[in-house]
């Protein structure tokens, strides 16, 4: 399911989509959070950081504690995150690395 929730939902052949659908309508804090996955995902993947914000507020509104501490991690860096979620280019193949 987690699969299906972090895929483009036109991505899903028809039994996956089904499925996914069945399983998000028995619960409504999953739909939620699917929701927020999907808005989150395609903020990243189309370069709307001028929505984080808007995002954030959405997340903080529902309850969805989960979310709630990876919210705070954006709003923390929230110069940094911006930034990437805006602009085409990143150091994203190094990031993380460390060269000794």
């Amino acid at each position: 399911m987690t699969r299906w929730m972090l895929q483009r939902p036109d991505n899903l052949d028809d039994h996956d989509g089904a499925r996914l659908n069945e399983i998000l309508a028995r619960s409504s804090a999953l739909e939620r959070l699917a929701y927020h996955v999907t808005s989150f995902a395609e903020m990243m993947t189309g370069l709307h950081g001028e929505r984080l914000d808007a995002w954030i507020a959405a997340v903080e509104a529902d309850d969805l504690p989960q979310l709630h501490s990876f919210t705070a991690g954006l709003t923390r860096d929230r110069a940094a995150v911006v930034n990437g979620l805006t602009m085409k280019h990143n150091s994203g193949p190094v990031e993380g690395a460390c060269r000794v």
